[in-house]
């Protein structure tokens, strides 16, 4: 079977009954949910709470706001899906963000009829680009070739034998992120829902078929 992880929200929301509210929500669809009502409180948490989605208010009262709390975390971890939420128009808000926040949706607060358009709106942003289908080698190594460089480098240490621990600890990031990382190689490959081979033993195979045996390099 391949990785699996519980999906985590981090809801920043100066306003204590609607933060509830989409908190709520989210943990109904299954999320872990963190909540801060600042952005200094956000970062305060954000380690612990180690993110899939950031759902934020744009004004939040009070410096950083939520487009600058939104390019903090994204410096830190480029993978963190982003959601704001504001009384602006669609137009004036993705205006403030589309520059340093790209692929953040926007979700105006006096148009929706109820939270669970909202979450509707956060799953559409996480939603993976879909995968085309590869059948056979030759699929599969052009895939391989294709990934991005942290991608292969993932793969490269999947098919030397290392854990996911052991390899977050090489990359200085989190255990999470290469879990991750690692999934997502498995859906570039081709490689999700093969019930005949384990995902990371055809990995290292096609890794090692096509660059060698990558144990030397360690």
């Amino acid at each position: 079977m391949t990785a699996t992880w519980r999906r985590r929200v981090l809801v920043v929301e100066d306003h204590g009954l609607l933060r509830a509210l989409v908190a709520e929500a989210f943990t109904q669809r299954g999320f872990e949910v963190a909540a801060a009502s600042s952005a200094v409180e956000a970062l305060r948490v954000v380690e612990a709470a180690d993110p899939d989605l950031l759902v934020t208010d744009i004004d939040l009262g009070s410096r950083p706001n939520g487009v600058e709390l939104a390019t903090i975390l994204r410096e830190r971890a480029p993978h963190i899906a982003v959601t704001f939420l504001s009384n602006l128009s669609l137009e004036a808000a993705a205006a403030q963000a589309r520059d340093t926040v790209a692929g953040a949706s926007f979700v105006n607060k006096a148009a929706i009829t109820s939270v669970d358009e909202l979450v509707d709106a956060a799953e559409a942003v996480l939603a993976d680009q879909p995968v085309r289908h590869l059948s056979g080698a030759e699929g599969a190594q052009g895939a391989l070739l294709r990934l991005s460089p942290a991608q292969r480098e993932t793969t490269r240490l999947l098919a030397a034998g290392l854990t996911n621990a052991e390899i977050a600890r090489r990359r200085g990031v989190s255990v999470r992120a290469v879990e991750k990382s690692v999934e997502r190689v498995f859906q570039a490959l081709g490689l999700v829902g093969d019930d005949a081979t384990a995902p990371r033993v055809a990995a290292a195979t096609l890794y090692t078929a096509t660059f060698g045996d990558p144990r030397s390099g360690l």
